[in-house]
């Protein structure tokens, strides 16, 4: 009995000792909590307001370059090019995590498990850019980057933006051939022995995109008529007036495509100088297409006949690819002449296909 009213003794005066210790403990935290507050504020009391403002300002900036560096960087379409997939003055966010970002701004990239595939909107360096300088791209990027795409310092001598990025699709890759007939593509991709048609082609892989042609058949008789009226005037040959007549449409062309055209007039001279091999050279060139080598792509406007592409520059690396198109944020078509809201281009916003 006794043993048992000393061992409850004991733990009764124990009780109060650990809930003491506790409360010590909490009083502390909380004292040396608001210790702390109160000296934080007393500096930002003392801090300047120029300076508390310029603080937030660069730390807010500092984020929006991180984040456009390295996750989502916002682009303004330049030209028509990808109409009607993307208008003119679109503002979208690319994807740049996806295919590995840039460690600064024209420096270096990451690698990604993630590489471009055939019809992605890529982003890429334009291969005719010429560049001002390290220190001149990196500034133009950052304030590009800051101001959302508003704010484009890198223009030419008649103030407009100098394109050192492209957008397009990615519709060969590598082992793929092309030819073009009349502003139709045909492929031969890797592995297969056959031609066929790109509409063909895209249907047969469940890959669906717009693919605007602005130049008719008819106008395709005018510019091969007016191909050959220039072989004649280039071998001092008397042209036809039945030619003549046949290419006159031409002049009111106003998306020429140079391939039908100067395959016309390369056919002609050619044959009057089959010992020329610069002739049967450059007519090969058109005849037998594009080779798109491994670790390139062969980027495609889907405004086919209105393109600045890959059927000039050539394919391109993967490692110059920036990223991938992902959303519209602010559909250039979003204000129609002077209506400020036009309520059919809020469909638009959203992803990209």
């Amino acid at each position: 009995m006794g043993r048992y009213n000393e061992t409850t003794t004991k733990s009764d005066n124990s009780r109060p000792d650990f809930f003491d210790r506790i409360q010590l403990v909490t009083e502390a935290y909380l004292s040396k909590r608001k210790r702390r507050l109160r000296v934080k504020k007393e500096k930002q009391k003392k801090k300047h307001a120029a300076l508390d403002w310029l603080g937030s300002f660069f730390w807010a900036a500092g984020m929006v370059l991180l984040i456009n560096q390295y996750l989502f960087q916002a682009y303004q379409i330049p030209s028509g090019s990808m109409i009607n997939t993307l208008l003119i003055g679109d503002r979208i966010f690319v994807n740049k995590f996806i295919y590995g970002p840039e460690l600064l701004p024209g420096v270096g990239k990451l690698p990604s498990p993630v590489k471009p595939k055939r019809n992605d909107i890529i982003i890429f360096e334009n291969p005719a850019y010429i560049s001002r300088g390290t220190a001149f791209n990196i500034a133009q990027r950052i304030i590009f980057m800051l101001t959302l795409s508003f704010i484009d310092i890198d223009r030419d001598e008649f103030g407009n933006p100098r394109p050192q990025f492209l957008i397009k699709r990615a519709v060969g890759v590598g082992g793929d051939r092309f030819v073009s007939d009349r502003g139709d593509l045909r492929i031969r991709p890797a592995g297969e022995d056959r031609w066929v048609d790109e509409r063909t082609f895209n249907a047969s892989r469940n890959m669906e995109h717009n693919l605007s042609r602005l130049v008719s058949e008819a106008d395709y008789t005018a510019l091969e008529a007016a191909g050959i009226v220039a072989a004649h005037d280039e071998l001092a040959l008397p042209v036809p007036p039945a030619l003549v007549s046949l290419a006159s449409p031409a002049r009111f062309v106003q998306l020429v495509d140079p391939i039908a055209f100067h395959k016309a007039r390369l056919e002609l001279v050619r044959s009057a100088f089959p010992h020329e091999s610069r002739y049967s050279t450059s007519l090969a060139r058109y005849n037998l297409g594009w080779y798109v080598p491994e670790s390139r792509l062969l980027p495609l406007g889907d405004n086919r006949d209105n393109s600045l592409d890959g059927r000039r520059f050539g394919p391109v690396l993967r490692s110059k690819v920036l990223g991938k198109a992902a959303i519209i944020f602010f559909p250039g078509n979003l204000r129609d002449g002077n209506v400020w809201l036009n309520f059919s281009a809020l469909d638009r916003f959203g992803g990209i296909k």
